[in-house]
């Protein structure tokens, strides 16, 4: 295997909810890599919807993939869960006692999304290529720009938030993509067979919008023009 694309759940659920999980596939066959999953994550998506009757049908949908191996779970590629839970919950411990809030720790991430990085960490030590896709901005805020995330936290919970800024650099090696990207690559392969291409990705980056992406409406203008250059 040569690089890996790592699904969070919440990615997986914003092409689920917008009725493009087909997409999916489509990308995985244009794709020199694997779409993994990890157990937690599988939890999320799969295990637990199949159980209330409100979200079984997108269960069953995710399932699908799953069980044709467009997304396959880390043990396919020789990676076992023991491995993966034991790096979760060192992430788990460090990621959810980095913010203070009046000296309590603040919970920024849950299993799933610690799981990703226990998996993409394991990846980079074999020297896999790996990306994790993932909306939801906090845990790439926290890679990313952990200085913002900690003037985020403070506004939103309109108290003083410190921060263990020795634990900044744990997630400095992490890369990520949304599924807007996802969208947007997805689209410039032309595999949505629809006229009036501006208006097309207009509505396809704002569907994923509504569904739980993190992206402004400043950056699906960025990404509309991208597309209009690149034509």
């Amino acid at each position: 295997m040569k690089k890996a694309i790592i699904f969070d759940s919440g990615t997986l659920i914003s092409f689920s909810i917008a009725g493009m999980l087909g997409k999916i596939k489509e990308l995985k066959d244009v794709f020199d890599g694997e779409f993994l999953i990890t157990e937690d994550v599988k939890k999320e998506v799969i295990d637990k919807p199949l159980t209330i009757k409100r979200f079984e049908l997108e269960a069953l949908r995710v399932k699908r993939l799953l069980d044709k191996d467009v997304l396959v779970m880390p043990e396919k590629i020789g990676i076992n869960k023991s491995e993966i839970d034991k790096k979760t919950e060192e992430i788990m411990s460090i990621a959810n006692n980095t913010f203070y809030e009046k000296n309590k720790p603040i919970k920024l991430i849950d299993y799933g999304e610690a799981s990703c990085l226990a998996l993409s960490r394991i990846l980079n030590e074999k020297n896999i290529e790996n990306i994790i896709a993932v909306d939801e901005r906090t845990l790439r805020m926290l890679s990313e720009k952990p200085e913002n995330l900690e003037r985020l936290l403070h506004d939103k919970l309109h108290t003083k938030v410190n921060s263990k800024k020795e634990n900044f650099k744990f997630f400095k090696e992490f890369k990520f993509i949304r599924s807007s990207e996802l969208v947007y690559i997805a689209f410039k392969k032309g595999f949505f067979d629809l006229k009036d291409h501006d208006t097309v990705l207009d509505a396809l980056l704002y569907a994923v919008k509504f569904n739980g992406c993190s992206i402004s409406s400043e950056e699906i203008n960025e990404i509309k023009k991208l597309a209009r250059s690149s034509k």
